[in-house]
């Protein structure tokens, strides 16, 4: 076991170090002045949180437990993370939905208000500029929030189609909230543990679903998502509010919740066989060939009007080349760029994402290989270190949800 630890830990270093230097690729890495730190970085150090450089910000990579409990507690409890890294923004105006739905997948004019997605912003080509999480606050006011180490390619994007959409006459403005921090609450205990921070009934906030609310005395935006497979919130709080919050949080679980960082969060969603922007998604990764085909919604399809719509439609109506697959595997864990061959040893493709799983005690993976060679059950070998290991194809989730939805 303290081997699969240390690889676990190893794997996941390798894994977020990757994801960083893909998406900062143009940009030099901040000498730790430099880094930015979020509202809750002393009480991060305080709590013995490990800091790490992650885009640009002095983050906890892990605090005085080890990978493996935090991941493993936030199954069977509840995790506190701090992810204000991460950026949220309003796009607000008559013309705010038509506008955003020229920039991604999502049919987002469908969604009902107080609603959200997860949706992809696509290049020319049809690759993945990000993936991002949309709510339809209401008609003219829509909330996203994208990747921390994609901040300033995305902003430029859309402040890029912004401007020619408004001098054609379109009514969008937009705010960046760089004013609030935001708290990601997951586990089975966290709307038992929140729902005592507010006087909303939580129990009728399904997963998907947002509402702007009080907690803790805050003026919150409260989102039922997260990047871990968990019931779970994303809390946006004015920054002035997050600590207070976060001790309330963790002094109302009485010890269960406890603060978890980068790296535990990297094996919850690997668990979960969710991407990793700058791994599993990137700029020649199309949402088809990433296997988020469900989120480009029937009239998306129908109508297109989306960047690189001919590619994605195509694609969907003829399949993709290649696909995301999820691997069980023997041997050291797959790391980043792994290949991929098949039993007579041709190659397939690689792996993006790859580690130990706490949670299942065994070496889970994702990948991309040709189509035809991507149905569960399909036996393959990953080359990791000049050495073939045996891998099969597996069902995703390795670890299955458990999102809150009506039942």
């Amino acid at each position: 076991m303290r081997g699969g630890l240390w690889q676990l830990g190893q794997s996941i270093t390798r894994r977020l170090a990757h994801a960083e230097k893909k998406v900062l690729a143009s940009r030099c890495f901040a000498s730790e002045a430099e880094l930015k730190k979020t509202a809750l970085y002393d009480f991060h150090v305080a709590h013995g949180g490990k800091m790490v450089p992650f885009a640009g910000w002095s983050m906890p990579i892990q605090y005085k437990d080890s990978i493996m409990d935090s991941t493993l507690n936030c199954r069977e409890n509840g995790s506190l993370f701090d992810v204000s890294h991460m950026c949220g923004l309003s796009l607000k105006g008559k013309d705010c939905i038509p506008f955003l739905e020229k920039l991604v997948i999502g049919d987002i004019a469908g969604l009902a208000p107080g609603t959200g997605t997860l949706s992809v912003f696509t290049n020319e080509k049809g690759g993945s500029i990000d993936d991002t999480v949309i709510t339809k606050v209401k008609d003219d006011h829509i909330y996203l929030v994208v990747n921390a180490g994609c901040r300033d390619k995305d902003l430029a994007h859309i402040e890029g189609h912004m401007k020619s959409f408004t001098s054609k006459g379109g009514d969008v403005s937009w705010h960046i909230h760089d004013e609030r921090s935001l708290l990601a609450l997951q586990g089975p205990l966290a709307a038992s543990v929140l729902q005592h921070l507010t006087k909303e009934d939580l129990s009728k906030l399904y997963f998907g679903h947002f509402k702007i609310l009080d907690i803790n005395g805050a003026h919150c935006f409260l989102t039922r998502t997260g990047y871990t497979g968990e019931d779970g919130f994303e809390i946006s709080v004015p920054s002035e509010h997050a600590l207070d919050l976060a001790k309330a949080i963790l002094e109302k679980s009485e010890g269960k919740v406890r603060l978890t960082g980068l790296g535990a969060r990297d094996s919850l969603r690997l668990e979960a066989a969710l991407c990793l922007y700058g791994n599993d998604m990137e700029q020649h990764i199309t949402p088809v060939e990433a296997g988020l085909t469900w989120a480009i919604g029937k009239r998306r399809r129908a109508e297109g009007g989306f960047l690189g719509a001919d590619v994605i439609l195509k694609q969907i109506e003829e399949g993709p080349k290649i696909r995301r697959v999820g691997f069980f595997s023997s041997g050291p864990p797959p790391r980043s760029h792994s290949e991929i061959h098949n039993t007579s040893g041709a190659a397939l493709g690689e792996v993006t994402s790859g580690g130990f799983s706490p949670c299942l005690k065994k070496n889970i993976s994702m990948g991309y290989v040709k189509s035809g060679s991507h149905k569960v059950g399909t036996e393959l070998k990953i080359v990791i270190r000049g050495k073939s290991y045996d891998a099969v194809i597996t069902k995703m989730p390795f670890v299955p949800a458990k999102y809150y939805k009506p039942s």
